[in-house]
């Protein structure tokens, strides 16, 4: 046996002790003991716990992979949070306000994707163990919501009816105004009697919409989601935040930075998280990647009411980012890149020089990379704020307000 102390939480959530070794499932401050495999301790025992050590309020928390930290409190998993983006910043030698993190509620998650796999005598649904490929049911998960927490025989039946012994259907399910959106992957090839089972499992379930691999099965109506004053339906599988108190959290910060802006581009877009809102007091330009994203953000547009000009451009910015001529008009700029973050359109911003950007990240590396060279032309980064909407993950996203010096 291996006795150390923890030292601090890693980027995955794990304890980490000198050397550095890895622990699982511990805390900082710690003194805990396990058997020493490769630069990790393995089973492992808590000889002295930390005061921030809690009893996980989730019934599957040791099983199963979902979540990460329930077993430290809610405010050192807040700190910790925080102190990602602190520390990410300080490799750049960015000083700013960072916020204390604002953290999505209990059963809040209203998207989420379950496994499920066919067995001799029916089928296995749930998330995947730790490091795991095995299948733990989590019939009392308080990460999701009501809508989802009951969707278990309906994944169940999906499975017997389409999925192979060898791998698991990969099931994504949203809740939506109208209903559950269920996107399935990793299925049998479609045939004739199987449309027809997979038909009838959408009308029993009443689901609002199936799809099977990309392809549509059935809509009993549209699976809308509500974006500001907009209803917007989603291509399947979509992004969409995964809590409705997450988007509302971060497009209130959006709008806040934004403020009275006339004319807004708003950049990696997708379906409107933050061009339909601010649309009821600016005209935006919404620009994405993903085509069927940004049509649906323009149908939502044309569909509302009272909201001023909305122009969609399908663009994919990673190689055509716009440049300093096209952002010249704009007052104001937001934009929510994925986890490898916007370099080369950072770059471009950083010669255009409006006068606001608004940045959304779900990683604080990237960002603060990118915050990096938004400081070396001229912009000063006034506070960061960190939004946690994946509760007990390793997981944060945060808002930066940015402003050039000159009109601060």
């Amino acid at each position: 046996m291996t006795t150390v102390t923890i030292e601090r939480l890693g980027q995955q959530g794990d304890g980490v002790a000198p050397g550095p070794l890895f622990v699982p499932l511990t805390l900082p401050g710690e003194i805990v003991s396990g058997t020493l495999e490769g630069d990790a301790l393995v089973d492992i025992s808590i000889e002295a716990p930390s005061s921030d050590r809690v009893k996980a309020p989730c019934s599957h928390f040791r099983s199963c992979g979902g979540c990460q930290l329930q077993h430290a409190s809610d405010d050192l998993v807040a700190a910790w949070k925080r102190d990602l983006v602190v520390t990410a910043l300080a490799v750049h030698g960015i000083e700013t306000e960072v916020h204390p993190t604002i953290t999505s509620p209990e059963k809040s998650r209203r998207r989420a994707t379950f496994a499920a796999r066919r067995t001799k005598k029916g089928a296995m649904v749930g998330f995947h163990a730790r490091k795991s490929d095995a299948i733990i049911p989590v019939p009392n998960c308080i990460l999701v919501t009501d809508g989802l927490a009951g969707v278990a025989p309906l994944a169940e039946a999906l499975a017997v009816a389409g999925a192979s012994r060898k791998a698991a259907l990969s099931v994504t399910v949203t809740e939506g105004l109208e209903g559950l959106d269920v996107a399935v992957a990793g299925g049998k090839p479609l045939d004739g009697p199987l449309r027809i089972v997979l038909a009838g499992l959408c009308e029993a379930h009443r689901l609002a919409r199936l799809t099977w691999d990309d392809e549509l099965i059935g809509m009993r109506v549209p699976p809308a989601q509500a974006i500001g004053n907009a209803s917007v339906v989603p291509p399947p599988g979509g992004f969409l935040q995964a809590t409705q108190h997450g988007q509302e959290t971060l497009t209130a910060l959006v709008q806040k930075i934004v403020g009275g802006a006339k004319s807004v581009a708003d950049l990696f877009a997708g379906c409107g998280t933050f061009a339909l809102p601010l649309a009821e007091k600016a005209e935006v330009l919404a620009v994405e990647g993903a085509s069927d994203m940004i049509a649906a953000l323009d149908a939502g547009w044309r569909q509302a009411q009272g909201l001023k000009r909305v122009r969609t451009e399908a663009r994919d910015l990673f190689r055509r980012p716009l440049l300093p001529d096209e952002l010249a008009r704009f007052d104001a700029v937001v934009l929510d890149p994925p986890r490898a973050g916007a370099a080369v359109q950072i770059a471009e911003l950083a010669k255009a020089k409006p006068p606001i950007i608004a940045h959304v990240s779900c990683n604080p590396q990237t960002f603060a990379r990118d915050a990096a060279t938004l400081q070396d032309a001229g912009y000063v980064l006034e506070w960061v704020q960190p939004v946690d909407q994946f509760r007990w993950s390793a997981h944060v996203e945060l808002v930066g307000s940015f402003r050039l010096a000159h009109t601060r």
